[in-house]
């Protein structure tokens, strides 16, 4: 974070001592995004019940919901047996739209198995675009022809020339976060590395095993190796560039299961893995989780989820609730990630009180602007919230939030952070 005087405020001295940036908006001491990937989900009852689930406190199939911000996926083109755009009804299309106004569809999860063509990649955005659906984010799906890694995920769609190639179409039409296919098993990303917690001594062969694969990922990363350069820094986010030159941020995904970053990575496991346990380290390390996970792999479409994962729900809902978790859609945690890196803050003392201005980053990616909702959420350390006022690129914050000392025993002052508003219908 880079402090320094504005330039053009008079009887004004520095104070940049006296402000400091908040890792998480307050007052949680972590994020954790729900991140599945919607393989298998076998209609549009199930895959409406499990939102309905996550993200109200509505009667559904699996009793009272809990409440929390979680998003989810879409594909395209899938074979009949599987939850795809193309393969629902006109009410599942429009299901499927409603979401993603909402924000709670904000995943791109390729354009599926049977998407092999740029012609296919077209007819998708172009149905998008007259719906007015917007998504920022893409997740790369099985080894679909269209995803975006030529290694782990062996897609073409970056590589100009070949007949699924779609990048330039996907990019203009607003992705700007793409995954393909890292995933770490150390809890809690955006801050320092560590191993403890993967391992299990109920578990010890397995366990180890995984753990010895992280740090052998950790060597590799420190050694310049490409795969896993992303798992040495431990941070959700990087710039990197596709095949056809194009600029994009890349996430990193997050697996906690002591058997690996693909054990029980299902709705019908998903028990297992949110457990309190990797809650608690992922409070007690104030780190940021995308959770790699595909909720609609189940085993009851009546009930989508068993009493396990319905009791790892309800205790990752007391930890939102309790202001611990920032429980939220993996688009709006990766565009605060991406804030927290490139905003720059001036902090100046006048007549009026502390003057906080913040502004963009002038190496931030081209064509990439921050928009307000990636900045929803920024928290300061101040020493009188009362008289301290924040601007966004010249223009006041009207609503700012004045919070009282944190855990750490110092007030704040933040920008809000407003709930998404699940749709009905």
């Amino acid at each position: 974070m880079i402090l320094h005087q504005a330039a053009d405020v008079k009887a004004s001295r520095q104070v940049d001592s006296q402000v400091q940036l908040r890792p998480i908006p307050h007052p949680y001491q972590a994020m954790l995004a729900i991140c599945s990937d919607l393989d298998e989900t076998p209609d549009r009852r199930v895959y409406w019940e499990i939102m309905r689930f996550l993200n109200t406190t509505g009667d559904t199939a699996m009793g009272p919901g809990v409440g929390l911000e979680v998003g989810n996926t879409i594909y395209f083109d899938m074979p009949p047996d599987q939850f795809a755009y193309w393969n629902t009804d006109d009410a599942g299309r429009e299901m499927v739209r409603a979401l993603i106004r909402s924000g709670h569809i904000d995943c791109l999860h390729s354009y599926g198995d049977l998407a092999t063509t740029r012609e296919d990649a077209a007819k998708a955005l172009d149905d998008l675009d007259r719906h007015d659906c917007r998504l920022e984010v893409w997740i790369d799906h099985g080894t679909a022809a269209t995803n975006l890694d030529p290694d782990i995920m062996q897609g073409h769609g970056d590589e100009v020339g070949h007949t699924a190639y779609h990048a330039d179409l996907t990019t203009d039409y607003g992705i700007q976060y793409v995954w393909r296919g890292r995933v770490t098993s150390v809890i809690g990303q955006d801050v320092r590395p560590r191993l403890c917690g993967i391992f299990d001594g109920t578990h010890p062969i397995a366990s180890g095993r995984t753990l010895l694969k992280e740090a052998a990922k950790s060597r590799l990363a420190r050694a310049g190796n490409a795969k896993y350069a992303m798992h040495g820094p431990n941070e959700t986010l990087r710039r990197t560039t596709l095949r056809d030159g194009r600029g994009v941020y890349e996430f990193m995904r997050c697996n906690p299961h002591w058997g690996g970053v693909s054990s029980c990575d299902q709705g019908r496991h998903i028990g297992e893995v949110l457990t309190r346990d990797v809650l608690h380290r992922l409070v007690e390390r104030e780190g940021s989780c995308v959770l790699y996970t595909h909720l609609g792999k189940i085993d009851d479409p009546r009930a989508p989820f068993d009493e396990e994962a319905v009791r790892s729900f309800r205790c990752l809902a007391d930890a939102f609730h309790s202001g611990q978790i920032l429980v939220t859609t993996t688009r709006r945690l990766l565009g605060y990630r991406r804030a927290v890196r490139e905003i720059e803050v001036a902090s100046t003392l006048d007549d009026s009180g502390l003057q906080i201005d913040v502004t963009a980053r002038a190496d931030r990616m081209p064509d990439s602007a921050l928009s307000a909702t990636d900045l929803a959420g920024l928290t300061f350390y101040v020493p009188d919230p009362a008289n301290t006022h924040v601007t966004v690129a010249g223009k006041t914050v009207g609503d700012l939030k004045r919070n009282a000392p944190d855990c750490t025993g110092r007030p704040s002052v933040s920008l809000p952070w407003p709930s998404l508003e699940f749709p009905t219908r």
